[in-house]
């Protein structure tokens, strides 16, 4: 039984991974750092999931990493240097467990969502988020570089790179209303109607081939950073080449041609 993560499978192919610490607007704390990458690792090797829902309990999604409540390895600016980069090589392994999934990953964002938070979001294929989210990182205002766990890799990607300086320099705070001009998530919803939404989402995802699914997945990442169109469609070539051949394929094709 995990201690700061809940999971449940609503519906069939679709398993919800839910950050479990409502007290604490769900902060990353050592546990949860451990959990979430074993999580990871049991739902990429899990074949009756095909669709993945993150989102967090209560009313926030993630405050980021828990400053007063981290454990023995949070570390102090006057410890050995590689001690720290150790620390911070374990955090921004979180997003890369998530993006690595094979499965499509809907990250429902339900309200505060900062930090680590932000970054886990960045991770997901698809971000939704309730009409109460908001999102930042605040790293900056700590005296910290506002580029972490990926972020200044996937948010000028998501958003441009004009719109993620602003948020990355200045740390402040993105309403939900900004963020969906910006293209930072897919849809608005209300609060109450959040997780019925993306379970939904995921449902009719999780009815599609599972590799065609998954392929899509690969093609999307890779291509974003493609050196060309003939590169971008060299691999493109390649994945349909592969889905055809497939039982799930000829059935669904048949199935379409009645």
């Amino acid at each position: 039984m995990a201690e700061t993560l809940a999971l449940e499978s609503p519906r069939t192919g679709v398993t919800v991974l839910r950050l479990n610490r409502p007290q604490r607007l769900n902060a990353i704390n050592e546990t949860m750092v451990a959990e979430l990458r074993q999580a990871c690792s049991a739902l990429a090797v899990d074949t009756t999931v095909n669709v993945v829902v993150l989102t967090g309990a209560g009313r926030g999604f993630c405050s980021g990493i828990d400053m007063r409540d981290f454990g023995p390895s949070m570390l102090d600016a006057a410890d050995p240097t590689i001690d720290r980069m150790r620390f911070q090589e374990a955090m921004a392994a979180l997003p890369l467990a998530v993006e690595a999934l094979p499965q499509p990953v809907i990250a429902a964002v339900n309200g505060p969502c900062v930090g680590g938070g932000l970054a886990l979001s960045l991770a997901a294929d698809i971000r939704i988020a309730s009409t109460a989210a908001s999102f930042g990182n605040a790293a900056i205002l700590l005296g910290l570089s506002g580029a972490e766990m990926g972020m200044s890799y996937h948010l000028p990607r998501i958003v441009g790179t004009s719109v993620a300086a602003d948020w990355m320099l200045t740390g402040r705070t993105v309403t939900a209303d900004e963020a969906d001009r910006r293209g930072l998530v897919s849809q608005l919803v209300a609060p109450e109607q959040l997780l019925d939404k993306a379970i939904e989402l995921a449902c009719g995802i999780a009815q599609l081939a599972p590799l065609g699914v998954q392929l899509t997945k690969r093609t999307l990442q890779v291509n974003t950073d493609a050196g060309s169109l003939w590169a971008a469609l060299e691999l493109e070539n390649r994945n349909q080449v592969l889905s055809h051949a497939t039982d799930d394929a000829a059935g669904r094709r048949q199935k379409w041609s009645r």
